[in-house]
């Protein structure tokens, strides 16, 4: 079998454009970071493929963004008797790997690591810069405006603010927080 493997960062990307066009018997995709080996589809890939097929990666940063994740994801699959094909790279492991197949992999592992990181750096800078011009909060607002101004009114009320943090379900400092 000739099994598909794509991966995107978030529910709001496309994976579309990564096999398009490559005949595939099965395809599993992850909306979720290639930071770490914690995908579902990845996992439930790696359990379907059987010795003699093979899984098609677009590059390897779809497979993996950590270094020792995609060696190690490439030797198990390779060691269950499967080829890992990337099709960006043109690279192909089998197993039985020439040390140069190798240190490709392993430098070009190094790339999409690095890359992640550098996303990750440009990330902490972008958000920085937000919250130093107060336009960044990284949680959702618990109550909506139309909540606050009933909570205010209830506080002026003279409302406990134990029992305005248990109506609204937030903590009692959010209450404290709010009336300021």
């Amino acid at each position: 079998m000739r099994v598909g493997y794509q991966r995107v960062s978030s529910l709001a990307q496309s994976e579309d454009r990564q096999l398009d066009g490559i005949t595939l018997d099965k395809t599993y995709c992850d909306k979720l970071s290639g930071k770490d080996q914690n995908r579902p589809e990845l996992q439930e890939m790696i359990d379907f493929v059987r010795d003699g097929d093979t899984v098609v990666v677009h590059s390897l940063d779809r497979l993996a963004r950590n270094l020792d994740d995609l060696r190690q994801i490439v030797r198990r699959l390779t060691d269950q008797g499967v080829r890992v094909e990337f099709v960006k790279e043109g690279l192909v492991f089998s197993g039985d790997d020439s040390a140069m197949s190798r240190l490709l992999l392993s430098v070009m592992g190094a790339f999409a690591e690095f890359e992640r990181e550098l996303i990750r750096e440009r990330q902490r800078e972008g958000i920085a810069l937000a919250k130093k011009r107060g336009a960044y909060d990284n949680r959702p607002k618990k109550l909506t405006q139309a909540q606050v101004l009933d909570l205010r009114e209830r506080a002026a009320a003279g409302e406990s603010k134990a029992a305005l943090a248990r109506a609204f379900g937030v903590h009692r400092s959010t209450v404290y927080e709010l009336i300021k």
